[in-house]
């Protein structure tokens, strides 16, 4: 468990968390663990997500165990850095849908004495890195790696897999839509895929000839 290291009124400086995982893996709900002991500590603490992310409330950041916590929705990073500079501590969750100056501008707040917490999804449902979040990992002092539980081997799971044929990089699901899954069970999944799509390729060519 991530235990906060007390503020240091001297140091200029504070600092970058990131809490990063797959689909399912409690990314939200840690982020809101933090930020209640912050507030706990008569710290002044903001939130943030994405316009984008209405899943749940436009006004609140929502894990998928119902927990809640007031946040602000932001348009872009522009906006966030305004809005974010007045607090003591500022949360930021679903952080790979943010444009490519979420990086400069968590070290901004992060340079500015700003205790930064991220929460967001390492790697997208190819299992490629996502948006700015493997830069954030890179820079940040402290990281957090959160796992699933594979819904098909039981083991630890990493990765997120579209159940859904939707091939747009930016896809908002819930269980309908994604599973978490082990390594193994994603690489049979994606290997499946590809070969089921194969077959229909096939198939539409013969049917074509």
């Amino acid at each position: 468990m991530f235990l906060e290291q007390a503020p240091n009124n001297d140091n200029a400086f504070g600092w970058i968390e990131v809490i990063c995982g797959s689909m399912f893996s409690g990314k939200t709900e840690e982020l809101i663990r933090r930020l209640k002991r912050a507030e706990l500590a008569q710290q002044k603490v903001g939130v943030f997500k994405p316009e984008l992310d209405q899943r749940y409330a436009q006004d609140k950041v929502v894990s998928h165990d119902s927990n809640a916590f007031k946040a602000k929705a932001v348009a872009n990073t522009k906006d966030l850095l305004k809005q974010a500079a007045k607090f003591e501590v500022v949360g930021i969750d679903e952080a790979q849908f943010f444009d490519s100056g979420l990086v400069g501008v968590c070290n901004e707040l992060a340079n500015r004495g700003i205790r930064v917490i991220v929460a967001g999804l390492d790697m997208d449902y190819k299992g490629v890195p996502f948006g700015s979040m493997p830069e954030l990992m890179a820079t940040a002092e402290y990281v957090t790696k959160v796992h699933a539980i594979c819904s098909r081997t039981g083991r630890l799971a990493q990765y997120s897999y579209r159940l859904n044929p939707n091939n747009d990089l930016v896809l908002l699901g819930e269980a309908k839509e994604y599973q978490a899954l082990s390594r193994s069970a994603f690489v049979a999944a994606m290997n499946h895929g590809r070969n089921a799509s194969t077959s229909n390729e096939d198939q539409e060519s013969t049917t074509s000839d």
